[in-house]
């Protein structure tokens, strides 16, 4: 078995947070399992830190006491209901935007509608939203920085494409940074774990047809979205992954050597057609290498995990 890489000594993620103890609130739009993330970094930080009011959206009732005990006061809301949103006006001085735009069409009504009811008070002094890299479409391989244009070639990219444009264009009178969020991943997170689809056996594409892909581990995400409320520049946009630069299946075997597993099987684009949904082949229809440039040395982030034989690493220990 090949050995594990040594794993990078690691700094707090706070350390950009200190001085966000003058804004008071934090509102999380969206806070799934990176939003808590972000709570409990939050919590973990310095004393000024620790202070913060974080309030969390949500439109379940049903998550209003996971929420509370995470660390965040629940406001009931519901981004497809506008009038559920008026209370959110002038509420926080900081905006972190992680929540999912709808599942059809090619706009994004959810970040218009959040954006409508922060216009009507005070205007945040931070403000994040949490895109996706899809934004770029297929670049046949080919290494991008947050200059590329972009070329958005299913529904569900064009949605992010358009949140983006009403984020960095309308943001609450002061343009909102933006996170391009490349394929989450942590050991612990509900279906993104990667041992887990390397234990299925489910497939990959053939060497001669693999396609490169890019991750990020939830925690190293949750960090970036910290730094970059409080470093992220007005209408500035950041990749937001790690340093790997693998095809997808270089990537699960990886997975499955460092854990003793048997390699995924490969297929050809021409088997995978027979055998996989629309869906499962769009995710083999782009291939893309992201530079993290800005994120190390605009945002100060420095990954816990820059690869994932780092996670793994971790595990074992």
């Amino acid at each position: 078995m090949k050995p594990l890489r040594p794993r990078r000594p690691t700094v707090p993620a706070h350390r950009a947070v200190h001085a966000m103890a003058r804004r008071r609130t934090l509102l999380v739009v969206g806070c799934g399992d990176v939003g808590l993330r972000v709570l409990q970094q939050l919590q973990a930080g310095p004393a000024r830190a620790k202070a913060w009011r974080v309030l969390a959206l949500t439109s379940s009732p049903g998550r209003m006491a996971a929420l509370r005990q995470a660390g965040a006061q629940p406001v009931p809301g519901n981004l497809d209901r506008p009038e559920s949103l008026r209370r959110l006006a002038g509420l926080a001085q900081a905006v972190l935007h992680l929540a999912p735009p709808p599942a059809v069409g090619a706009q994004d009504p959810r970040t218009r509608h959040l954006l409508q009811a922060l216009r009507r008070g005070t205007a945040p002094q931070a403000a994040v939203y949490g895109s996706t890299t899809g934004v770029y479409g297929d670049a046949a391989g080919a290494w991008l920085d947050e200059t590329r244009t972009l070329a958005p070639a299913t529904d569900r990219a064009r949605r992010r494409v358009a949140a983006e444009s009403l984020w960095r264009s309308a943001a609450h009178r002061r343009p909102g940074c933006v996170l391009r969020i490349p394929g989450i991943y942590a050991l612990d997170r509900e279906g993104g774990d990667p041992r887990d689809r390397v234990r299925r056996g489910a497939p990959v594409l053939a060497p001669q047809e693999d396609v490169y892909t890019n991750h990020i581990h939830a925690e190293d995400l949750a960090q970036a979205c910290l730094a970059a409320l409080w470093r992220g520049r007005p209408g500035r946009v950041y990749h937001v992954c790690d340093d790997s630069q693998r095809r997808m299946g270089e990537h699960f075997e990886v997975v499955a050597q460092a854990c003793g597993l048997p390699p995924p099987p490969r297929l050809t684009r021409a088997q995978a057609r027979e055998r996989l949904s629309p869906v499962q082949l769009s995710f083999w229809a782009e291939s893309r290498r992201l530079r993290n440039r800005r994120l190390v040395q605009e945002l100060g982030v420095r990954l816990r995990y820059p690869d994932v034989l780092d996670a793994l690493r971790e595990a074992q220990d």
